[in-house]
């Protein structure tokens, strides 16, 4: 792990708070795997597996005030900005306890009250949103900053290109994060960009680019903190890429055929809660019992999500058309 300072404000408490999270947001998704290949949860969805410190460690620098756009692959970002885990399997369960009433399912999950202004099912959907958001911030000088998650297929959507440059002439408070997980659906990064790094596209809007570890949580908070507080000083906006990798396939129906096992392993060896884990210990934030209590208590967590969502009533067929405006 990295050797940062972190912020003052992440104390070692909310340290341990994190890596619960961490895993609440893989049992979480690990659990909608399980219920998909048995054909309990319709619909489709993208799992963020292997994915957890990029959610968990960007959101945990966020004041309360701030904003989040979210992706198809959302589920650890819906978490991070402090959604609950019922509310959200019920969605995915179709139930009228979930956050669209069981109409919008993994891909529309918001919590406006939360600063989660939703996920998004098109592919780079959310970072003119994002740029909106932010344009509100600093028309009505209400002094939020808006993160923007995208994945490294996003980056090639013409929704990114036209968002940073307005909000880099307009110096916007939005950092937008690119997760690159390595694949745009079955695309591998090395196919679909001649550059190596997609945060190098910074220089043509004149704002500044990063790339990290998206699996070493302490990167990911120190990195995003400064990003946050320069756009929320008026600096403009700030491109970071968190190289990441999905554990998964690109939805349930994908057989990674265009990846090795080989290449999946070697990506597990770099899981982001394993990394954390070791660290918390050697810092003595952490000791091995410690670490298991939490991770059982995340697992039973979700647990209890899904008794919830399997007991929640389904919606009534009259509410059909209700909440629907499109």
């Amino acid at each position: 792990m990295s050797n940062h300072v972190l912020p003052a404000f992440i104390t070692d408490e909310r340290l341990v708070e994190l890596y619960k999270q961490m895993w609440l947001i893989r049992y979480f998704d690990e659990k909608v795997d399980q219920f998909f290949a048995k054909g309990m949860i319709h619909g489709t969805t993208h799992l963020c597996v292997g994915q957890e410190a990029t959610a968990a460690g960007s959101i945990a620098v966020l004041q309360e005030k701030d904003k989040i756009t979210s992706t198809h692959r959302g589920h650890g970002h819906c978490i991070a900005k402090g959604a609950t885990v019922d509310r959200m399997m019920a969605e995915l369960f179709g139930k009228v306890t979930g956050y669209c009433k069981g109409k919008g399912g993994s891909m529309h999950i918001a919590d406006v009250e939360k600063g989660n202004l939703g996920a998004n099912g098109i592919v780079g959907g959310g970072i003119p949103l994002a740029v909106g958001a932010a344009l509100t911030s600093k028309m009505k000088n209400e002094g939020y900053v808006v993160l923007c998650f995208f994945g490294d297929g996003a980056a090639n959507e013409g929704s990114f290109h036209e968002s940073l440059n307005l909000a880099s002439i307009w110096d916007l408070p939005v950092v937008f994060i690119c997760e690159n997980n390595q694949y745009g659906m079955s695309g591998s990064v090395k196919e679909m960009f001649n550059i190596e790094n997609i945060a190098d596209r910074a220089q043509a809007y004149g704002i500044p680019g990063k790339v990290i570890d998206g699996n070493d949580m302490l990167e990911v908070m120190n990195t995003v903190y400064e990003a946050v507080e320069h756009a929320r000083s008026g600096k403009g906006p700030v491109l970071i890429e968190a190289k990441t990798y999905r554990w998964k396939g690109h939805s349930k129906s994908d057989a990674k055929k265009y990846r090795t096992r080989e290449e999946e392993q070697e990506w597990r060896k770099k899981d982001p809660i394993k990394r954390f884990k070791e660290y918390l210990i050697e810092k003595g934030v952490l000791t091995e019992e410690k670490a298991e209590q939490l991770r059982e208590e995340a697992f039973q967590e979700i647990e209890d999500a899904v008794k919830f969502a399997e007991n929640s009533p389904e919606p009534s067929v009259d509410t059909l058309l209700e909440d629907v405006y499109a």
